[in-house]
């Protein structure tokens, strides 16, 4: 079974330039405006085959949302398991998380994709979002 992430990882991807990803986990939260200065682009992973961390996921991107710091840093949010057999669709997950509500209220752009770190689905999605909002050519 996947295990969540719980601490802090640095990876390197180069999109053709160097672009550092730095990588926390949700029980990380106290620690993550500490990181925000740093930001030039945010990925926000929500587990979408576990219903019951829907609502406690939406209050903490509503917290980055919030941050001064991150006000015009470009939002991904990445709905991820899709492989799972229990996973909520796309269009589940917008509606339980409100996103038409928080993009309209957003003063960052936000785009949302489903994928899977298990079987790469949507990874070069991912990839190509990280290069047009960082104006790397691809």
């Amino acid at each position: 079974a996947p295990v969540p992430q719980v601490g802090t990882n640095l990876t390197d991807l180069r999109l053709p330039r160097k672009v550092t990803v730095r990588e926390l986990g949700g029980c990380m939260g106290p620690i993550w405006p500490s990181y925000y200065s740093e930001c030039s682009a945010l990925l926000f992973v929500v587990d979408a085959s576990n219903p019951t961390q829907v609502s406690s996921s939406c209050i903490q991107l509503l917290s980055v949302l919030s941050a001064a710091p991150l006000a015009s840093v470009p939002v991904l949010v990445l709905f991820n398991k899709i492989d799972l057999p229990c996973y909520m669709s796309l269009v589940e997950m917008k509606s339980l998380f409100r996103m038409q509500d928080i993009v309209s209220c957003a003063t960052q752009p936000i785009m949302m994709l489903e994928t899977s770190a298990r079987d790469g689905t949507g990874l070069a999605d991912v990839l190509q979002w990280l290069r047009t909002v960082l104006k790397d050519p691809s």
